[in-house]
């Protein structure tokens, strides 16, 4: 998905109706009867060649307090400050009303990427409605008609520059992995710089502490932070110098386990959490020291695996913890048991509120980095290949010797290995794990994520399976007299 457009107005003009044209399904409840949608409603658009997430959003009405209404317009003012672009329909029927004027003057301010839309502009009647939106100051209004699926084609061609523009923010902010290598490559890795800093997100659940390191890092209070959980809500990048290295951290929102999250507004603010893991190179996971390794402090941590990322575990509010060497003890062995696929990984005590531990912290950091970008050249992978092989040998699954004949390095960020061998199909998980631990232990590569694929290594001989041809009478005897020339 490229970018999220969100579709805000006042109740009752087509919203939902729009919604569920875009990701081709009544997701949405649509009715005549004004206010029917409350909660933000998410979903996988197309339009034409375009995909991007698409936001149904409640009416916006003119309620500031904490009523139902109140509460209703707080959450789409907060989905439109978290959507890239915002669509704002009017109803060309009832024409330019002035909540609608006021709801554009709060729009301009919000977004920069909003699209003026007059939804039910089929036929005559809406020709006035269509001059009067002018006057909004949001540009050319596009004429539609989310029922019968008029307009569709131009709202492609203004929407199609904005991905464009998002597609290039994106490639320009995500990190490289799964970089191909090959032995005539610099084993050294890439040196962070202003222009491509190194990306770290923080994450964690609520209340963890996230925010405050941050502050205490950059040297400010740039993000919010107080005693209630769940103050931040959408990832948020910034810029520092941290020991003379250009780093951009993302501060992310507290993820929860999913069957708490209950409000429509966490589920987009876990989304966007777990889209900075993605653009992060170095994950931090931030842990409570009072109550840590929760369900879903192992998820988070499996997920930056799986993505690939580098992953350091830091434990914050070390300074409440009055038995420091029992608990540090009880942490590793923890760490150890729940997180195999980690192993080895940094496992960092801080405080976030007074700022002892964060020179360790970063060196951990900058050290997972340096593995991530890890080199090992063909001719030691096999040596020590040879090594490994003599000291366990591959099971022989019905009788048949497995062979791993060549290994060699093809990917960095993270590291990934090819090995060549016979019926890679039938080799156990358990012996990929025992040279993945081989792997980290003697090249020093902690807690980095390694891929290591087997793959068959096709015979030589290209007439192997096939048939072999019945030989003629006239090549029989050929091959019992000769030819004698008469």
């Amino acid at each position: 998905m490229s970018f999220t457009l969100a579709i805000v107005g006042r109740p009752n003009v087509g919203k939902s109706t729009l919604f569920n044209r875009l990701v081709g399904k009544k997701l949405a409840l649509v009715d005549d009867q004004p206010g029917v949608t409350r909660d933000l409603r998410e979903g996988a658009a197309r339009l034409g060649d375009l995909r991007f997430t698409v936001i149904d959003t409640a009416g916006l009405e003119e309620a500031t307090d904490e009523s139902l209404q109140g509460r209703m317009r707080k959450l789409t003012e907060r989905a439109v400050e978290m959507a890239d672009v915002c669509l704002f329909m009017i109803d060309a029927r009832v024409g330019v009303l002035p909540a609608d004027q006021m709801f554009a003057e709060i729009l301009r301010k919000k977004n920069a990427h909003v699209i003026l839309a007059a939804n039910k502009g089929e036929g005559r009647a809406a020709d006035n409605t269509i001059l009067e939106a002018y006057a909004l100051g949001l540009g050319e209004p596009l004429r539609l008609s989310a029922e019968h699926g008029e307009g569709m084609g131009e709202l492609l061609d203004m929407l199609r520059p904005i991905s464009e523009e998002f597609a290039e923010r994106a490639a320009a902010d995500a990190p490289e992995t799964d970089v191909d290598v090959s032995e005539d490559d610099d084993d050294g890795p890439r040196v962070p710089t202003k222009a491509r800093p190194l990306q770290v997100a923080v994450v964690g659940r609520p209340n963890a502490g996230k925010s405050t390191l941050i502050n205490k890092i950059i040297g400010e209070d740039r993000l919010l932070t107080g005693p209630e959980a769940g103050i931040t809500r959408d990832a948020i990048s910034v810029m520092t110098e941290w020991g003379d290295v250009p780093v951009r951290i993302f501060d992310t929102a507290g993820m929860r386990k999913r069957a708490k999250v209950q409000e429509k507004l966490e589920k987009l603010s876990v989304s966007d959490g777990l889209r900075a893991v993605k653009f992060a190179e170095v994950v931090v996971v931030l842990l409570d020291v009072e109550i840590p390794f929760e369900q879903q402090d192992l998820r988070i941590a499996d997920l930056a695996e799986r993505e690939g990322r580098a992953v350091v575990v830091a434990v914050n509010k070390w300074d409440l913890e009055d038995e420091k060497q029992d608990k540090l003890k009880d942490l590793r062995e923890s760490f150890e048991r729940l997180l195999p696929q980690l192993r080895g990984a940094p496992l960092i005590t801080v405080s976030a509120k007074t700022g002892r531990g964060l020179d360790r912290l970063q060196q951990a950091i900058m050290k997972a980095h340096e593995v991530w970008n890890r080199r090992v050249t063909t001719a030691q992978l096999n040596r020590w290949l040879t090594g490994m092989l003599e000291q366990h040998p591959p099971p022989a699954p019905s009788g048949r010797r497995i062979k791993l004949r060549y290994m060699t390095q093809v990917k960095t960020r993270p590291p990934g290995f090819v090995v060549m061998c016979s019926l890679p199909d039938k080799l156990p998980e358990s012996y990929n794990r025992y040279l993945v631990n081989g792997l980290r232990e003697d090249f020093d590569m902690p807690g980095t994520p390694i891929r290591l694929h087997m793959r068959s290594q096709s015979d030589a001989n290209p007439y192997k399976d096939k048939k072999k041809k019945k030989p003629s009478r006239l090549t029989k005897h050929l091959d019992k007299y000769g030819n004698r020339g008469d």
